[in-house]
């Protein structure tokens, strides 16, 4: 299957530059669709907030790349137990590296959701 992942050029001033269009805020992308994310902060991450990843279900979603903001944090045992009833993985780490490897996995092919707080 080919995938059409847009790419994340650059990060920062709260928001990102993703396949050349700024985006302002947070971002969620799923399905190779980006989608503005309300989080602004790790205790905002919650399994509503993160509907679109359960919808697509681990069928098109294998993990969830989730950076966390400027420093990384464990997210919520809620959400961690509900992603792995639902058969999807989860990285989290802070948002700068979750950026950069978000491109590397996505140019190999891999099945991921990105859920990243704006920095």
């Amino acid at each position: 299957m080919a995938r059409s992942a847009p790419s994340i050029d650059s990060y920062g001033a709260g928001g990102f530059r993703l396949s050349g269009a700024w985006h302002a805020g947070s971002l969620l992308i799923v399905a190779d669709q980006a989608l503005s994310w309300p989080a602004r902060g790790p205790g905002e991450i919650t399994r509503e907030s993160l509907a679109p990843v359960f919808a697509a279900g681990p069928a098109e979603v294998e993990f969830l790349l989730l950076g966390v903001g400027r420093a990384n944090a464990l997210p919520p045992r809620e959400l961690r137990e509900a992603l792995v009833a639902a058969g999807i993985g989860l990285e989290f780490m802070d948002t700068p590296a979750a950026a950069r490897l978000y491109n590397v996995l996505t140019s190999e092919g891999r099945r991921l959701a990105a859920a990243l707080i704006a920095v």
